[in-house]
């Protein structure tokens, strides 16, 4: 008695076992991503080799690549917040020179 029936959900699936993060995900430097994972490729702002971590506070995203076996891999990345908040509106003495 007390078996499981029917399929897996998602967080049991062997594809999503070593992940600690999702894309979209908002996350801070020293962030855990991966461990135990060779399924999974250090990408832009992200260190080590199995055990990957966020190097920059960020946002998530994965991208595929083929590596030179032709093999599809996943890299995971981190876009970084402070690349994001230099796409600002003008400065105030900016805006007042443009207007006169």
């Amino acid at each position: 008695m007390g078996g499981r029936v029917g399929g897996l959900t998602s967080k049991y699936y062997k594809e999503t076992r070593g992940i600690k993060v999702s894309g979209g995900q908002t996350v801070r430097s020293g962030t855990v991503l991966t461990r135990q994972g060779d399924k999974w490729r250090a990408g832009i702002n992200v260190i080590g080799r199995t055990h990957l971590t966020a190097a920059c506070d960020g946002q998530i995203y994965f991208t595929k690549k083929k590596n030179q076996y032709k093999r599809r891999i996943t890299l995971i990345n981190v876009r970084s917040i402070t690349a994001k908040k230099r796409h600002h509106s003008p400065t105030p003495e900016k805006a007042k020179a443009s207007s006169n």
